[in-house]
């Protein structure tokens, strides 16, 4: 629904539903803190957290178990 980039930025899917956005920019906001923390960082083949390395095609991107997510989801 939303991506949170290495530059600062937050992109939205244009299809989402206008009472999602809030919600969303809020869950990507952490993403943001968490990168300007140092704990989160991506590539186009890994993400790394707090120094462990998760294969991307490994995961189901977005699943609220991995440890960058469920922060994101209890937080936004």
């Amino acid at each position: 629904m939303g991506k949170a980039n290495n530059n600062g930025t937050i992109i939205i899917n244009k299809d989402l539903d206008l009472s999602q956005i809030d919600d969303v920019v809020a869950h990507e906001k952490v993403h943001l803190d968490q990168m300007k923390r140092g704990d989160l960082d991506y590539d186009d083949d890994y993400v790394y957290w707090k120094g462990k390395k998760y294969s991307r095609a490994d995961m189901e991107e977005g699943a609220k178990n991995l440890p960058w997510e469920a922060e994101a989801y209890k937080n936004a």
